[in-house]
């Protein structure tokens, strides 16, 4: 696009007549990015946002709501336990210490079945192949032959 005075003076109309930047870019035949661009380049007056809302009327904002003071904000246990006639809690008992004792490693960890997904997974018929896995690898010989391909030499296609 070749910004020209005049596609500047009528980008500036749009923008000052309210219009999205996508409205603008299909009017001037050009990407919203492309307007966005040149209306920050241009130093074009902020838009609002339109998620956004407008705060009503009768609506205070938040920043407002909140009062800040230095002291101590929540009242101290003792008045308020005082005040509601709140009897304190007796201390539990001490549990013995636990003896942790290790625990020996499983031989596998890992699944013993193939887990490459057959069918479409919104279907009920969705399944898992269940033929036996190959070690180290989640998957049976015929997937596995499947999800791991040698990578070809680059020079025989440079040939």
């Amino acid at each position: 696009m070749d910004w020209n005075d005049d596609t500047i003076a009528r980008l500036r109309g749009l923008w000052d007549e309210g219009h999205s930047t996508a409205e603008i870019g299909r009017r001037m035949g050009v990407t919203k990015n492309a307007v966005v661009g040149k209306a920050h380049r241009l130093v074009l007056p902020a838009r609002p946002s339109p998620i956004r809302r407008v705060a009503d009327v009768g609506h205070v904002a938040r920043r407002d709501q909140v009062k800040r003071t230095n002291g101590p904000t929540l009242p101290v246990a003792e008045a308020v336990a005082a005040e509601l006639d709140i009897v304190p809690a007796v201390e539990a008992p001490a549990r013995p210490a636990v003896q942790l004792r290790a625990v020996p490693p499983r031989p596998s960890a890992r699944v013993s079945t193939c887990c490459w997904p057959i069918g479409d997974p919104g279907t009920p018929s969705f399944r898992f192949c269940d033929a036996g896995a190959l070690a180290n690898k989640p998957y049976c010989q015929e997937h596995a032959s499947l999800a791991y391909v040698k990578v070809r030499d680059r020079r025989e296609d440079a040939a």
